[in-house]
């Protein structure tokens, strides 16, 4: 059987641009460049970076035009697909003792119980891979195409104890695949999700040790603990850390930091921010994130917050005077357990540097996914509604941007900002979590 050719819909033609001068439209399919099937976006960003190529696109009449383009080296032909993968996205294969997908309440919107562990996306969007997953064909296109970073999700580097966490009998053969993109000279991001009485304690140092070895072309690992839902029956059993795992994770941690520091000159394993928080410790100096490679897993953003925001109102008092009785307002803010005690920190900072400024800082407590969750980003509309409603809420209710989905105005729970805003009679006022951000934001009143 003849294998179906594969045609990828232009969705956009952007204007001035070749694909604009030679008539391509919303609608045309592009079906190959120089005679080479495209499998996805990485084969079509590669296929295209030639001076002179051929592209074979297909009008929605079914008539095919062979188009000829000169072009200078790497320019871009000015299209965008309805896919942006130009592919279909790959589901995840595992059932990990620690995935919170599975640990979702039941009747959410469809996407939301969607894993992936599809290795494009971590080039595209940072996602972290298994390498489960991936085939020798995907990592043979890696190595040739030459694409770096790819982030890996290790947990562990016991090839036994993999196939348990991961519960996928390939999954310690899978890791394997960091040899052959390490000799690539492929660069990696890594990830740890601990799990207590699993893979922490001498597991986690056994890991920390294999994975130096792949220094310097695997730049980073983080640490992380797993996030456990109220929603976990017939589930692994799993236990919260307490304050005495977190003390031990960052020490073992932080010793290795120092072997690696002197070694390397990279820090390479960091804790995230929460070991920090649960263990009553003060966040690390800046200098100790390396330039925070792992800022996307949590590792360092509290430091930067703190930093950004020290440095912000430094430069008002400069400008403004001390203490400063200019700006006039009341307001409110809303985030998780875990960064309360810093966003009432420079709450506080605030109102002592504008003594006529009011901010009220409410913790919410997260009985959507349990009390356990304690992250802002997994906060709902109805957490918020619940817990505020009847509270001083000032002119308008601040939240960060990570409490709606990107883009939107949508809450995890379905729930969309004028629902709230129209149940709490007050003004939502969505804001980028950076301590810029927060100052800014606080003091335009």
């Amino acid at each position: 059987m003849q294998k179906k050719q594969k045609k990828h819909i232009i969705k956009t033609v952007l204007p001035g641009s070749i694909a604009e001068e030679l008539e391509m439209e919303p609608g045309d399919a592009v079906i190959s460049i120089d005679g080479t099937e495209i499998e996805d976006i990485f084969d079509y960003q590669f296929l295209i970076q030639d001076t002179y190529i051929e592209v074979l696109i297909e009008k929605p009449d079914g008539e095919q035009w062979l188009l000829e383009v000169d072009k200078d080296y790497d320019e871009d032909l000015g299209i965008e697909f309805e896919n942006g993968l130009m592919d279909d996205y790959r589901s995840c294969h595992n059932k990990c003792v620690f995935c919170f997908i599975d640990q979702m309440p039941p009747g959410m919107r469809e996407t939301l119980y969607f894993k992936d562990d599809d290795s494009r996306l971590s080039f595209l969007q940072g996602n972290y891979v298994t390498l489960t997953n991936m085939s020798e064909h995907d990592i043979d296109r890696i190595c040739r195409y030459h694409l770096s970073p790819i982030n890996i999700s290790f947990q562990t580097m016991n090839p036994e104890l993999r196939c348990k966490m991961l519960n996928n009998r390939f999954a310690g053969e899978a890791l394997k695949k960091v040899d052959r993109l390490f000799e690539a000279d492929i660069h990696m991001n890594g990830q740890i999700v601990l799990c207590k009485g699993l893979n922490d304690g001498k597991e986690l140092e056994f890991s920390i040790t294999e994975m130096m070895k792949y220094i310097p072309n695997l730049e980073s690992v983080s640490v992380v603990p797993v996030g456990l839902s109220k929603y976990r029956e017939g589930l692994y059993p799993l236990e919260s850390f307490e304050k005495e795992d977190a003390e031990e994770v960052i020490d073992l941690i932080e010793k290795y930091q120092k072997i690696c520091f002197e070694k390397y000159g990279i820090h390479f394993i960091h804790a995230s921010d929460e070991w920090y928080i649960l263990a009553e410790r003060e966040m690390p100096e800046e200098e100790r994130y390396d330039g925070y490679l792992q800022y996307e897993n949590g590792v360092g953003m509290t430091r930067m917050l703190l930093n950004e925001f020290q440095a912000e109102m430094e430069k008002r008092k400069a400008h403004d005077g001390f203490p400063c009785y200019g700006p006039v307002g009341e307001m409110s803010m809303a985030t998780g357990k875990l960064a309360y005690p810093y966003i009432k920190r420079m709450a506080d900072a605030v109102m002592e540097a504008y003594p006529n400024i009011k901010i009220h800082v409410y913790c919410i407590t997260n009985y959507f996914f349990g009390e356990k969750i304690t992250v802002s980003g997994l906060i709902t509309g109805q957490d918020l509604i619940a817990q505020l409603k009847g509270k001083e809420l000032g002119s308008r209710l601040i939240l960060p941007e990570n409490i709606v989905r990107s883009g939107e105005d949508v809450f995890l729970d379905d729930l969309h900002v004028p629902d709230v805003e129209k149940a709490l009679q007050v003004p939502l006022d969505i804001v980028k979590s950076g301590g810029y951000e927060f100052v800014d934001c606080v003091l335009n009143v």
